[in-house]
């Protein structure tokens, strides 16, 4: 099977997810292109769209949460939204693209394709079979304006949310969030520990603010550095100016990083991942069975996946007082609190979202097809 795989760069857990669907259509011998889609319009306008969007979570995630909010008043005024006129353009030229480079499958596992892949079919072009992949635990706005063939969803708890907003339930399929399989392997903490270079022994916390370093990390490092018996490795993202602040302040006694290949291994390697509660990091964490510490979110999604995963004890909140602080360290660098968060996790996520996802598009684009030759 031919694939597209769809993104934009609004934040890394979209390409994450569309790094392992790629993975795992081509460990199946399928042949997968990841692309954002308007870089068949404009590389400007990509990169405009793109680092708006880092712009308003490093500096502004105030904002963010205002810009969440007026989605989900426009999208109670049943008007569709001006994403959805403004991939008019898009739409035109990605047919033209398939044109050259036919596909049988489209996944997207963002919002903005998905409303391309809609406007194609609304203007009458040829379009494969278009798969939508969310990736956090809720239903984000606009998401019921889109028109795709399928729409898989983190969880079947959602499916009501999706329905409630015009999503057929025929449509939905409760497959996960996708993640590399490097995620699920076995391994110990001291192979991970090895691997990586670390100390064997000792504590480790790991600190990450997303592919943006956004979060509330330098307040989380100023309390997590009260506990001295723990080794801090704290990945920055694209924030360069965090990195620098957190290297001039604490130079050595951190383990700093910008964006890192090896997520997996030092997930494998830490005593406690804290993370502001993306739907793809926390998917990751919840896979490898780490005991997972939400920060403060982004307002607007990220609000939905820190309750969504605290609800369930797959993570934890990190408290305002000193005294709570410790109290929770403590319950999840025991033994027993480390296996009932891991066995919360197991039961709420999976593994296997990527290889289900890429199965139902194969039975998916079957059925398709014997029905056009059928006709």
């Amino acid at each position: 099977m031919d694939a597209l795989i769809l993104t934009c760069g609004t934040g890394g857990g979209h390409n994450a997810a569309a790094e392992a669907l790629r993975e795992e259509l081509e460990r199946r011998g399928d042949r997968a292109t990841v692309m954002n889609p308007y870089s068949l319009t404009s590389q400007r306008r990509m990169r405009h769209i793109d680092q708006t969007y880092v712009t308003l979570a490093q500096k502004a995630p105030g904002g963010f949460g205002l810009v969440y909010r007026m989605g989900e008043l426009y999208r109670r005024s049943g008007l569709r939204s001006p994403v959805y006129y403004l991939n008019h353009r898009a739409a035109l030229a990605l047919a033209a693209y398939l044109e050259e480079h036919p596909v049988q499958a489209i996944f997207c596992p963002h919002l903005y394709p998905a409303e391309i892949a809609t406007q194609m079919k609304r203007h009458g072009l040829p379009r494969p079979l278009t798969l939508f992949v969310a990736t956090d635990y809720t239903c984000i706005p606009f998401t019921e304006e889109t028109d795709c063939d399928g729409y898989v969803i983190p969880s079947q708890d959602l499916a009501g949310e999706y329905t409630a907003l015009g999503v057929p339930g025929e449509k939905l399929y409760p497959l996960g969030i996708p993640v590399r399989r490097g995620f699920s392997r076995e391994m110990t903490q001291a192979q991970a520990r090895r691997e990586l270079g670390l100390e064997e022994s000792g504590t480790y916390y790991l600190l990450s603010g997303g592919s943006m370093g956004a979060g509330r990390l330098r307040e989380t490092v100023a309390q997590l550095r009260r506990h001295a018996s723990a080794r801090l490795a704290v990945v920055c993202g694209s924030n360069g100016s965090l990195r620098r602040e957190l290297e001039r302040q604490y130079g050595a006694e951190l383990i700093l990083m910008g964006s890192t290949k090896h997520m997996d291994l030092w997930l494998r390697a830490c005593d406690v991942y804290f993370t502001k509660p993306g739907g793809l990091s926390s998917t990751e964490a919840a896979v490898a069975g780490v005991p997972l510490v939400h920060l403060a979110p982004i307002p607007g999604c990220e609000t939905k996946n820190a309750a969504y995963y605290a609800g369930r004890g797959m993570s934890a909140l990190w408290p305002a007082s000193q005294q709570e602080q410790e109290a929770l360290l403590e319950k999840l660098t025991d033994p027993a609190g480390r296996r009932e968060m891991a066995q919360r996790q197991r039961q709420g996520v999976s593994a296997r979202s990527a290889e289900q996802i890429c199965e139902l598009a194969h039975r998916m684009v079957e059925h398709r097809e014997e029905g056009a030759n059928d006709a």
